[in-house]
C-alpha cells in the first residue's frame, strides 16, 4: 500500500532529528520513529467503589527488559476524594514543536465529576511525578460558568484548552476553558458568541482548515448515576457533531449523526492537511466519517455499523456493541476501536477511508462470553458467544475500553473501565476485582490482533484495594494527545 503523500514528504523533509525546536514531533511519521514506550501514566478511580480512597496517577513499567515489568512503580495520590479522574493532556504537544521554549513537563488531569483540574509536574522526574497545582472548581464555576471538564489539548499558542459537559449545576453545556501555559491559571472560555451547543464532551482541533469538531455525551446529573434507558427518549444523550470556526471560535454548525447515537471521541487524521477523521458513536455502535464538502462546510456518512446481538438476561433485549473509544495509527493506516459490552477490539484498514476494511479482530472479556449470565439468541457475526478471557490465570472482568497505541504502532495497550457509576452497573464484578491492563500485538503489514500473554498489569492487587483504570499517556506524546497544525 502507498503510504499517504504527506508521510512521503515527512520523509524527505525530516530525515534528522531537532534537539532545540521544542516539544514533541515535526511530524507523525517523526513521532512514530520516537523512543519506545518504557512508562505510561494511568488514571486510576476509587469513587463508586466503597473505598473512600483519593484517585491516584499510576506510572506502569511498560519496558520488557526492566525487572518492574507490568508493575505499578509509583502512585501519586490527589489530595481529594471522589474526583473521578478520566483523561489527561499535556501543557505542552507537537503543535509547540516550533517554540524551543516550551518543554513537555505538565500533565493536566481534569476531574469529570468533582470538576477540579490537577496538573502534575512529570517533568522532574518522570517515573515518581509529582503534584505541581491545583485549579479548583469554584474558579471554574466562576470564571468559566462551566464544569464536569473531559479533555485536555495544548494549543499551539501555548495554552491549555479543556472541554466541558455540562455547567455548574449539571445541565448540559458544551463549552471549553482556557488555561495560561505557564502560570494554569484560568483564562477564561475559549468559545466565544451567545450560541453554545446543549452537550459537551471530546474535541479537536484542525487550524489549516480553520475548524474544530466537539462532540456530545449526555446530561451530566443523569450520566452520574448510571445508564437509565428511560433517558435515552428524552433528549438527554447527545446526536450531534458542533463545528466551530476556529478563529472566530464560535459555533457555526451541528452535524446530526442520529438520536442517541453519544458520539464520544473524535479524531482527525493526523496529518495537518487531512479535512477529514473519524468519531465513535457509543449508544448506536457505528463509526462515522466527518469530512469537509466542496462547499466548505463540514458533513458526516456511517462507514461502520457494529450490528446488536438479540440477548435475554440484560437490560435491553437487544445489546449495542457501545464503542468506547477509537484511535487512529500515526500513518493514518488503521483505525482501531473497543467494544465494551461484546467484548472485542477491532483494527481496521483505512486506506480508503469511505470503505475500511476489518483486518484484525480480538474478544478481551464482554457481557456475551460462555457461561454468564446474557444468553445470545441471534448474532449477525458470530457463530457462538466467546469464551470467557483468561491471562496468567486471571479471568478479566468488564471489557475493553481505552486503547493507546505505541508510537511505532506495533502494540496496543488495553483497560477494561468507561466510567466507575457505568462500571458498577453493567460489570459489578469489575468493581469488586479490580480492573486490568492488557497488551495486545499488531500486526502492521497486513493487519492483525494478538494478545500478548505475558503481559498483564492487574490492578486489583492495589495496596488501597482494587481500583478501576482508565486513560493510557505516554510521557512523550502518543497519537491522542498530539496534534500537528
Amino acid at each position: 500500500l502507498l503510504l499517504p503523500s504527506f508521510l512521503f514528504v515527512s520523509a524527505l523533509l525530516n530525515t534528522g532529528t531537532c534537539g532545540a525546536c521544542g516539544p514533541g514531533f515535526a511530524s507523525p511519521l517523526d513521532a512514530m520513529k520516537g523512543k519506545s514506550d518504557e512508562i505510561v501514566y494511568v488514571p486510576c478511580i476509587y469513587r463508586n467503589t466503597g473505598r473512600k480512597k483519593p484517585d491516584f496517577l499510576a506510572t506502569v513499567d511498560v519496558n520488557p527488559k526492566s525487572p518492574h515489568y507490568c508493575q505499578v512503580i509509583h502512585r501519586l495520590p490527589m489530595p481529594n476524594v471522589g474526583d473521578e479522574l478520566h483523561h489527561s493532556g499535556w501543557n505542552t504537544c507537537s503543535s509547540c514543536f516550533g517554540d524551543a521554549s516550551k518543554k513537555r513537563n505538565r500533565l493536566i488531569l481534569p476531574s469529570l465529576i468533582s470538576s477540579r483540574i490537577y496538573v502534575v509536574d512529570v517533568g522532574t522526574e518522570p517515573r515518581a511525578p509529582r503534584l505541581f497545582k491545583v485549579v479548583n472548581s469554584e474558579d471554574i464555576f466562576w470564571k468559566c460558568n462551566l464544569g464536569y471538564p473531559h479533555t485536555s489539548h495544548c494549543l499551539g499558542s501555548g495554552e491549555i484548552m479543556i472541554s466541558t459537559l455540562g455547567d455548574p449545576a449539571g445541565n448540559g453545556k458544551g463549552g471549553f476553558i482556557l488555561l495560561d501555559g505557564e502560570t494554569f491559571e484560568i483564562k477564561g472560555n475559549w468559545e466565544k458568541g451567545d450560541k453554545i451547543p446543549p452537550m459537551g464532551y471530546d474535541f479537536w482541533y484542525q487550524p489549516r482548515h480553520n475548524v474544530l469538531i466537539s462532540t456530545e455525551w449526555g446530561i451530566p446529573k443523569c450520566l452520574g448515576y448510571g445508564f437509565d434507558p428511560n433517558d435515552l427518549k428524552k433528549g438527554r444523550y447527545g446526536r450531534r457533531l458542533n463545528v466551530w470556526d476556529w478563529s472566530t471560535r464560535t459555533y457555526v454548525q451541528a452535524i446530526d449523526v442520529g438520536e442517541d447515537a453519544a458520539p464520544l471521541e473524535i479524531r482527525f487524521l493526523h496529518s495537518p492537511t487531512a479535512a477529514e477523521g473519524f468519531v465513535g458513536c457509543t449508544i448506536s455502535s457505528s463509526i462515522h466519517r466527518f469530512y469537509k464538502t466542496e462547499q466548505g462546510d463540514w458533513a458526516a456518512e456511517k462507514v461502520i455499523q457494529v450490528p446488536s446481538k438479540k440477548v435475554e438476561g440484560w437490560l435491553l433485549p437487544d445489546m449495542p456493541g457501545f464503542i468506547t473509544d477509537i484511535l487512529i495509527s500515526l500513518d493514518d493506516r488503521f483505525l482501531y476501536f473497543s467494544n465494551w459490552l461484546h467484548g472485542d477490539i477491532r483494527q481496521y484498514d483505512i486506506s480508503n477511508t469511505r470503505q475500511p476494511k476489518l483486518v484484525g479482530q480480538v474478544f478481551v472479556g464482554g457481557s456475551i462470553t460462555k457461561g454468564g449470565p446474557v444468553t445470545v439468541c441471534r448474532d449477525e457475526e458470530l457463530q457462538r458467544q466467546p469464551d470467557p478471557f483468561f491471562i496468567k490465570g486471571k479471568k478479566v472482568s468488564g471489557g475493553p475500553q481505552m486503547i493507546q497505541l505505541s508510537l511505532d504502532g506495533k502494540r496496543l495497550y488495553v483497560t477494561t473501565s468507561l466510567y466507575s457509576a457505568w462500571d458498577r452497573q453493567f460489570y459489578p464484578d469489575l468493581v469488586k476485582d479490580g480492573s486490568v491492563m492488557l497488551q495486545l500485538a499488531v500486526d502492521t503489514e497486513r493487519g492483525g490482533l494478538v494478545v500478548n500473554p505475558s503481559f498483564l498489569v492487574d490492578f486489583g492487587q492495589e495496596p488501597d484495594g482494587p481500583c478501576l483504570a482508565h486513560e493510557i499517556r505516554y510521557p512523550g506524546g502518543d497519537c491522542t494527545s498530539d496534534i500537528w497544525v
